[in-house]
Parts: C-alpha cells; sequence; structure tokens
C-alpha cells in the first residue's frame, strides 16, 4: 500500500455556520508546491440504529426527506448533540422515531458518511430485546414505522426500494453478521 502525503492547510475561512451543520473553505499546499482549495462540510456525527424484534426482522422507518423532496425507506438514524455519547443519541433517536426503547445494544461498526466533503462519523448500532414506549418525535418530523423481514428488507435494497446509504451498510452487516 502506497504511503499518502498529508496536505497542509495554508488558511480556513468558516463560510457558514448553522444549526446542523457547518462550512469551511480551506486552501492546501499539496506535496508538489502546488495549492488547492477544499470545501469542507462540518457535522457533529450521528447514529443509526438497526433494530430487531426479533432475529430475521429489522425496523425501518418511511420519512419524508426535504433535500430529496419524496419519503424515503431508511434505518432509524439521527444526529449527535455537541459533546453527546453516540450510544445516549441512539436511545433517544430510537424511541423518538420508532417509539420502541432497548434493552440490549451492541456497536456494529462507524464509518464516515462522505468523507470526499464532509467529516461526519456515523456509529451504527444494533438494538435487541425491544418493547414499545410510544413515539417521541421531534416538532419537524414524521414516520411510519415498518417491521419487515430482513429478506425483505435486503430486497428493497437490490430491487432500489432503498437507496439510502446508511441503510444499505446496516441492512449489508445485519445480512452478514
Amino acid at each position: 500500500m502506497a504511503l499518502v502525503t498529508r496536505e497542509n492547510t495554508l488558511s480556513s475561512k468558516q463560510l457558514f455556520e448553522g444549526h446542523i451543520i457547518s462550512l469551511r473553505q480551506d486552501i492546501l499546499k499539496m506535496a508538489d508546491g502546488t495549492t488547492v482549495t477544499r470545501e469542507v462540510v462540518e457535522h457533529n456525527g450521528g447514529v443509526v440504529i438497526a433494530c430487531q424484534p426479533r432475529p430475521e426482522q429489522v425496523i425501518l422507518i418511511e420519512q419524508y426527506r426535504y433535500p430529496l423532496d419524496k419519503t424515503i425507506i431508511e434505518l432509524p438514524a439521527g444526529r449527535i448533540e455537541v459533546g453527546e455519547d453516540p450510544l445516549v443519541c441512539a436511545r433517544r433517536e430510537l424511541t423518538e422515531e420508532t417509539g420502541y426503547t432497548a434493552q440490549s445494544w451492541q456497536e456494529l461498526a462507524r464509518f464516515y458518511s462522505a468523507p470526499g466533503f464532509c467529516n461526519e462519523l456515523l456509529y451504527l448500532y444494533r438494538a435487541t430485546d425491544l418493547s414499545f414506549q410510544g413515539k417521541n418525535l421531534d416538532a419537524d418530523e414524521e414516520t411510519e414505522v415498518l417491521i419487515l423481514p430482513l429478506e425483505k428488507a435486503w430486497q428493497l435494497v437490490t430491487t432500489g426500494g432503498i437507496q439510502d446509504a446508511k441503510t444499505i451498510a446496516g441492512l449489508a452487516l445485519l445480512k452478514n453478521g
């Protein structure tokens, strides 16, 4: 494996600071002396929950996503607050979006959502031993809970019914793990 040289930051400028993301522009010096501009979306990170009422089932949600202007099927997920423990966030998001709580939690993976332009790190958890408490959605959320056989959920991936990358990764890990 070839050693990749780190780019050196010459300057950094904050372009936007929002509630969910921030955007900065960095000027970098490459190993050959040339300079390049990089735009970086900064994000606190998030959690993804592969919730299984039974080993052969998975809970998914249908949710409208404004940037896509459509409803998609995905695993429950949410944004980590500044300084928040990812597992605490996962527990909160599972209840908010599905109404379920879980007694057993297992971290399955950590992965970057889009490392070419974003620093968001996602923590994927498996949640089992469930009980239903009732949804506690944020004011701007609406979800429809789906409990599907894992094989049916994977079939939705292979036929294009699920196109969300974090959900595809989570279902693949459940299916193959």
